[in-house]
């Protein structure tokens, strides 16, 4: 039976995690949702099996066994590497859109689901550049649809399923697109090698063409 205080703990988050849902749904721009959805499964058990999932995966393994942790990437210095670069490429989509490297809600590592958690948003605009996927709310689910190929894991589910909701009451012609995105995005990340296993930040010179090759990525 768990404790009081923990059990409290348990349902304010579910609580937050609806309301995050909700609020992405009505406008998928607001970042702040994403990290109160991913905050309310952190308790559930899909979320558990998703952090197991990634765990079994061999290519993984090391990573969370060194608890590898990138610096911040520096925009400047990587704008100065070669244009077909996982580097360049990256830096410039980042300077273009006025994105910081450090969007993400941080994490506190004291374990190995909070480490994956903090790899997954540390390295999620990498993810953008190897796969080809924009930045805006279609490019954005079709990451996630990659996503959950590859990781498994609710929020993923939680993503499509307030995008879908989102362009049902907003853009219904575009539901069909949508959901060709959505089909093209997970097939790729089940074709696709671990991207949770690279460690980018040390290969930022490496053409982003050879990335891809390496990784079985596809883009269409």
């Amino acid at each position: 039976m768990l404790a009081p205080e923990l059990n409290r703990q348990m349902h304010l988050d579910y609580l937050i995690g609806f309301k995050g849902f909700i609020t992405f749904a009505r406008d998928p721009g607001q970042t702040d949702s994403v990290f109160d959805m991913a905050e309310g499964f952190r308790h559930t058990e899909t979320y558990q099996k998703s952090m197991e999932y990634l765990k079994s995966i061999p290519e993984v393994q090391p990573l969370i066994a060194e608890r590898y942790i990138a610096q911040t990437p520096d925009i400047e210095a990587l704008l100065k590497l070669p244009k077909h670069s996982l580097g360049y490429t990256y830096a410039y989509k980042m300077k273009e859109a006025n994105f910081d490297p450090e969007f993400y809600r941080k994490v506190r590592v004291d374990n190995d689901y909070t480490y994956l958690a903090l790899r997954i948003r540390q390295t999620h605009d990498i993810w953008h550049a190897i796969t080809g996927f924009d930045t805006d709310v279609f490019g954005e689910i079709g990451l996630q649809a990659f996503y959950l190929a590859q990781t498994r894991t609710p929020l993923s589910v939680a993503l499509m399923a307030g995008g879908i909701l989102n362009t049902l009451l907003r853009f219904p012609d575009d539901l069909s697109e949508l959901m060709k995105i959505i089909d093209r995005g997970y097939n790729m990340g089940l074709k696709a090698k671990p991207l949770l296993a690279q460690k980018w930040e040390e290969n930022w010179d490496k053409p982003l063409s050879q990335w891809r090759s390496e990784l079985e990525v596809e883009i269409n």
